[in-house]
C-alpha cells in the first residue's frame, strides 16, 4: 500500500445505522485504516465500538444523541496516514496443500509455486476482523493474489485453513461454512481464550506467512474441572433452550466478537432489580416455558418477561406444618415479583401466555467465569457458558446492589397470540440498493417469524423484496436490529448474536428502543415494520 500521500483525506459520507450507530464511507483501504487508527487512539465522546470493513467504518454509540454528534464529527475529521500503533509481527507457518491451490494458480496465472511465493513474499496487514472471533481480514502489499470467492460456498471449512478472497487473506479460526479459496493450512491458534489477548492477529498487526512441510498442532490447555458449588440453583429441566445472559460484552468488535447479551434487556434488568442485583448480573434466559429449577440452599428468585405461570413444588415428603400434617401442596407465585425458593423446593416456568422469553434472576447472580468481561452465551461464536443442561448446579455470586429486594413491578404488554407486533425502523444504510416501492413493501406487509429463527437472527417469511442493483456489497459492519436482504429477498432481522460484518444490503434497522419488543415475538408470530416518526441519525447523512 502507498503511504506517502501528504494530502489529508476526509470521510466521503456518513449513513445512519438505526439510532445507535453510523457508517462512515471512505475512498480507500488506506483511509479505512487511518480512520480506524484515529478512533482507536482518540475515541470520540460516547463511542462504544468501532468496526472497520472493506470500504467503511461503523461507529457504535451509547445513545441517539451521541450517535448524531459522532456522525457530524466524522464528516469534519481529516485523515492523514494510519496512526502509528503497537502492531506486532505475527509469523504463521503454513503448509500449502489447500483444495483450491491449483484453481488459484490458474486464476492468477502464477502457477502453484508462484502463488506460494507471492503469498509468503509480502507482508500482510490486518485491516479488520469479522465473520467469527479471530477471523482477520488481511490486505497485502500488492494485488497479485486477487481472486473471487467460490461460486458455491463449502458447508464446512476446517479450522486452520489459509484462504484468499478478493484481495484479502485470512485463516479460519474454527470449523465453519465458508466460500473463500483454500490454499493451505496452519496449526496456529487464531483465537484462544486462554491467552491474555485471545486474537493472535489484531487490527494493525502485520502478518508474515512462512512455508513449511508440516504444521505443529498446538493443543488447547485442558480445562480445570471445577468443584460443584455447595449452594445455588440446580437445573432439573432446561426447557426448549435456557442460556446464561447478562447485558453483553461491548467494545470487542475489532476482534470479531459481537455484544451478545440478553435479547430483552428491559426484562433482564427488571428481574435483577427485583432481587436486589446489579443490572449487569447474569441471569437465565429461557424460551417458551418448561424451565424447572431446584433450590440448593434457600434462594431469592424473580422471573420477568413473557407472562407465564410460576409453580413452586415442595420437596418430596414435605408436610404442611410442624405437627406432621398432610403433604404440602404446590403453590403459585407472581411474575415480576421477588419470592423465596427454599432449600429443596422446585420452580417450574409454564408456557408463556404472551411473548416468548423469560428471565430468571437469583439474588447474587449466576456465578460463572466471565469471558471478555461478560458471562453471556454467544450462540454464534461459542463464547461463554454452554446451554444449561439437566443436573447442572449454578453457583450464586455476589452481584447485589442493595441489601433489600425490590417491590413487585408492572410489566409492559407482550405480543399476544394472533397479534401483529409493530417495530419502528430507520431506513438504511443501504436502502439505495432498493427502489422506493421495496421499502414500502417492507412496511406494508405482515412478516411471519419462521422456525429457522434464533438468537442470531429472525428469518421472516412474506413477499420477497427485489434489489435494484446487481452484484454484492463489500463486507461492512452490522448490528442488532439490522434488516438484511439476502439474494432470495426474504429479510433477516439480526439479533444479539449476529455476525459483526455482513455482505448483504441492510434496507433498514429496527430502533434500539424496539429491540426488546422484537425479542418477545414467538415463532409463527407476525411483525409489521414502520418508519420511525423520529428519524434521529438520518440527518447526519445530509
Amino acid at each position: 500500500m502507498e503511504t506517502g500521500m501528504q494530502t489529508a483525506h476526509k470521510v466521503r459520507s456518513v449513513r445512519p445505522v438505526g439510532t445507535r450507530a453510523v457508517l462512515a464511507e471512505l475512498d480507500s483501504m488506506e483511509d479505512v485504516l487511518a480512520l480506524q487508527s484515529q478512533l482507536f487512539a482518540s475515541p470520540l465522546p460516547g463511542q462504544l465500538d468501532v468496526l472497520a470493513a472493506a470500504e467503511t467504518v461503523m461507529v457504535v454509540a451509547e445513545s441517539a444523541a451521541t450517535t448524531r454528534a459522532i456522525g457530524a464529527r466524522l464528516l469534519e475529521m481529516e485523515l492523514g496516514g494510519p496512526v502509528e500503533n503497537d502492531g506486532k509481527l505475527v509469523v504463521i507457518d503454513t503448509v500449502y496443500d489447500g483444495d483450491d491451490l491449483a484453481e488459484v494458480a490458474g486464476l492468477t496465472g502464477l502457477g502453484v509455486d508462484g502463488v506460494i511465493a507471492a503469498h509468503t513474499g509480502q507482508l500482510w496487514t490486518v485491516a479488520f476482523a469479522g465473520f467469527a472471533p479471530g477471523f482477520a481480514y488481511m490486505v497485502g502489499e500488492n494485488q497479485l493474489l486477487e481472486v473471487p470467492r467460490r461460486s458455491t460456498p463449502r458447508t464446512a471449512v476446517p479450522a486452520g485453513s489459509v484462504a484468499l478472497a478478493g484481495n484479502y487473506s485470512a485463516v479460519y479460526p474454527r470449523r465453519s461454512p465458508g466460500g473463500w479459496q483454500l490454499i493451505g493450512r496452519t496449526g496456529a491458534r487464531m483465537w484462544d481464550l486462554e491467552r491474555a489477548q485471545p486474537a493472535l492477529a489484531r487490527p494493525g498487526d502485520r502478518v508474515q506467512y512462512r512455508a513449511v512441510r508440516d504444521v505443529v498442532e498446538v493443543a488447547p490447555a485442558a480445562a480445570a474441572v471445577a468443584a460443584e458449588p455447595a449452594a445455588g440453583i440446580r437445573i432439573l429441566n432446561p426447557g426448549a433452550l435456557s442460556l446464561i445472559q447478562d447485558l453483553g460484552r461491548r467494545g470487542h468488535g475489532g476482534l470479531g466478537v459481537s455484544a451478545a447479551g440478553a435479547l430483552d434487556r428491559a426484562s433482564l434488568r427488571r428481574a435483577n432489580r427485583l432481587v436486589g442485583n446489579k443490572s449487569t448480573a447474569a441471569a437465565v434466559e429461557t424460551v417458551n416455558g418448561g424451565l424447572t429449577i431446584q433450590a440448593v440452599g434457600d434462594q431469592v428468585i424473580a422471573v420477568a418477561g413473557a407472562p407465564s405461570s410460576l409453580t413452586i413444588t415442595p420437596p418430596s415428603g414435605a408436610v404442611s406444618d410442624d405437627d406432621g400434617g398432610p403433604a404440602a401442596q404446590p403453590r403459585t407465585v407472581e411474575m415480576a415479583a421477588p419470592f423465596a425458593l427454599l432449600d429443596g423446593e422446585t420452580l417450574t416456568v409454564g408456557a408463556p401466555e404472551a411473548g416468548f422469553r423469560n428471565y430468571l434472576a437469583v439474588r447474587g447472580g449466576a456465578d460463572l467465569p466471565a469471558v471478555l468481561g461478560s458471562r453471556s452465551t454467544d450462540t454464534l461464536s461459542g463464547i461463554g457458558p454452554a446451554p444449561l443442561a439437566a443436573g447442572q448446579l449454578l453457583a450464586v455470586g455476589q452481584d447485589t446492589a442493595s441489601t433489600a429486594v425490590g417491590s413487585p413491578e408492572l410489566q409492559p404488554d407482550f405480543p399476544e397470540p394472533g397479534s401483529v407486533t409493530v417495530l419502528d425502523i430507520v431506513p438504511g444504510p443501504r436502502e439505495d440498493w432498493f427502489d422506493p416501492a421495496e421499502l414500502e413493501s417492507l412496511c406494508s406487509q405482515e412478516w411471519q417469524v419462521t422456525p429457522q429463527s434464533n438468537r442470531v437472527g429472525m428469518r421472516l417469511a412474506g413477499e420477497p423484496l427485489t434489489r435494484s442493483r446487481e452484484g454484492e456489497l463489500p463486507s461492512e459492519g452490522t448490528m442488532a436490529g439490522a434488516i438484511q436482504i439476502p439474494p432470495a429477498g426474504l429479510p433477516v432481522l439480526f439479533l444479539a448474536d449476529h455476525p459483526i460484518t455482513g455482505g448483504y444490503p441492510v434496507i433498514a434497522v429496527v430502533t434500539d428502543e424496539h429491540l426488546d419488543r422484537a425479542a418477545q415475538v414467538p415463532i409463527g408470530g407476525s411483525i409489521r415494520f414502520r418508519v420511525s416518526p423520529a428519524l434521529g441519525t438520518k440527518e447526519v447523512s445530509k
